[in-house]
């Protein structure tokens, strides 16, 4: 984390402690696991009651292009194999176009939520300052109403978060959620 955003612990305790929504409390845990001998390179988890449910890291990205075909990789294959094509890939989809998103780019997202209002992170174009949004305890009944109504409009992944958020809202039945992505 950078200088800005200070220590991951303090990171930790201000999402989960601080800002996390009362009736996700224990629920949801973030996590960090930073690689110093690989250019300082870190790996962001959300875990949900215990599972991880979202990751975010180079590898996930790349892991992505791989599966979605946009990367044409072998089986068996040297790391500079594993990784050549990976940043004009990352220029040809931004964040708007795919479903991973790195280290990176969760730093800048908990640095804008952090520095914005509630309103304006809900109604971010950014999908990382909208799950930490959807989490915050600052979100009342009508702007999670609001939320319902936006849920389809979601990538999968955020629609978990915000079944996840709404599941205690009155007249949020349980056949309306979706299964963890």
């Amino acid at each position: 984390m950078g200088k800005i955003l200070g220590s991951f612990s303090g990171m930790r305790k201000y999402l989960e402690k601080e800002m996390l929504a009362p009736a996700l409390l224990g629920r949801v845990r973030y996590g960090c696991t930073h690689f110093v001998g690989m250019d300082n390179c870190r790996v962001f988890e959300v875990a949900v009651d215990g599972q991880t449910v979202k990751r975010f890291s180079w590898e996930t990205v790349n892991s992505y292009f791989i599966a979605q075909g946009y990367a044409k990789k072998s089986e068996q294959m040297s790391i500079q194999e594993y990784w050549s094509g990976f940043w004009t890939l990352l220029e040809q989809y931004p964040m708007e176009k795919r479903t991973e998103y790195t280290d990176e780019e969760f730093c800048a997202a908990l640095e804008a939520y952090r520095n914005q209002s509630i309103r304006e992170s809900l109604a971010s174009p950014d999908p990382i300052v909208r799950m930490f949004a959807c989490l915050d305890r600052r979100v009342g009944v009508r702007s999670l109403r609001k939320l319902k109504e936006d849920r389809d409009n979601q990538p999968q992944w955020l629609q978990y978060f915000y079944d996840l958020r709404l599941e205690r809202l009155p007249a949020y039945s349980s056949e309306e959620k979706h299964e963890q992505p």
